[in-house]
């Protein structure tokens, strides 16, 4: 299903997305709770006009968004006729590993071989370097490829090489300002909006067997074509409260198995952003995934496979909803 099977659904007035109706190019378009979507390119007089355009001048666009959202006489369109893409097109993706406590611990122990050490002891030698990471203040980081990205209710096409597929929905900050070593205190003021990712993740090529002392395969691992289904939209931060406090869930196949609130994060949306800038300059669009909760598929030993429908959400932000295809023989 390609447009959006459910009520919008968020918080605030408005949000920001990209859409299409059938046959036509994509546009930037203002989504209201109602389910009615308005061409930003025609509203603004600008043709082409793309959602990251916006962010590029988000303090000047903001208040003329609110204004429209509120307008009537307008050319609106039912959101249920529009094919809905994935919010934004970033130049640079920045995500954060190991960043829920429960979900990190839960991998140590999946991760451990059989006949290994006790499960007790690997949780507890998982606490300890948690609580050593949050003493430290180092957040775990690595960056992600803008080709992984398909739309919020695209088909995840699982390669026929990928033998454990699995997921791990994430609260997304999307930047608005540039950020360039800035301070955690500042750091809110960068982020734009939020959004939904869902990092699907090749389990088996994480860690490279051929070379250990490497370590992790991020590439192989998570950047098949798809396998970053984003959004549905951008809902402005303004309108968001406590990023550190919102319910992250993902049902499969109708059954929850992620269930966890933002706050069981070990480092925050600001101080991730601000760890990411002392190196890189973000730039207006460029997305920033803060983690994964617990409930992966490795935790219930039931990973993706064809026929699989996943739905995510994160309180206030709408919902994806992604069915599971194999790949089919070339």
């Amino acid at each position: 299903m390609k447009s959006a099977p459910v009520p919008p659904g968020f918080f605030g007035p408005f949000a920001v997305g990209t859409f299409s109706a059938a046959g036509k190019p994509s546009f930037a378009g203002l989504v209201v709770p109602d389910g009615r979507v308005l061409d930003l390119a025609a509203a603004l007089g600008e043709p082409g006009l793309t959602t990251r355009a916006l962010l590029e001048r988000w303090d000047e666009t903001l208040p003329r968004l609110g204004e429209l959202a509120g307008e009537v006489g307008r050319e609106w369109l039912p959101l249920e006729t529009l094919r809905v893409h994935a919010p934004v097109e970033p130049r640079q993706i920045l995500q954060a590993g190991a960043n829920y406590r429960t979900h990190v611990i839960d991998l140590a122990v999946a991760h451990e071989p059989e006949g290994g050490r006790p499960a007790g002891q690997v949780r507890a030698e998982a606490a300890a370097m948690l609580d050593r990471r949050a003493t430290e203040d180092q957040p775990y980081m690595f960056i992600g490829l803008p080709s992984a990205i398909i739309g919020p209710y695209d088909d995840v096409v699982l390669p026929s090489w990928c033998e454990k597929p699995d997921w791990e929905l994430e609260l997304v900050a999307v930047i608005g300002r540039p950020a360039h070593r800035v301070g955690v205190e500042q750091a809110l003021s960068h982020v734009a909006g939020y959004t939904i990712a869902n990092d699907i993740t090749a389990r088996e090529v994480v860690f490279r067997r051929d070379m250990p002392q490497i370590g992790s395969d991020w590439l192989r691992s998570k950047n098949a074509p798809g396998f970053t289904p984003l959004g549905p939209w951008l809902v402005p931060a303004a309108f968001v409260g406590d990023p550190g406090d919102l319910r992250v869930t993902l049902k499969l196949n109708g059954e929850v198995m992620q269930d966890e609130s933002t706050k069981d994060m070990i480092f925050g949306v600001a101080r991730l952003i601000s760890y990411a800038s002392q190196t890189v300059e973000l730039l207006p669009g460029d997305l920033v995934l803060t983690g994964s909760p617990a409930g992966n598929g490795m935790h219930w030993g039931r990973l993706l496979r064809d026929g699989d429908v996943m739905e995510g959400a994160i309180a206030g932000l709408g919902a994806q909803r992604t069915r599971c295809v194999a790949e089919q023989p070339q």
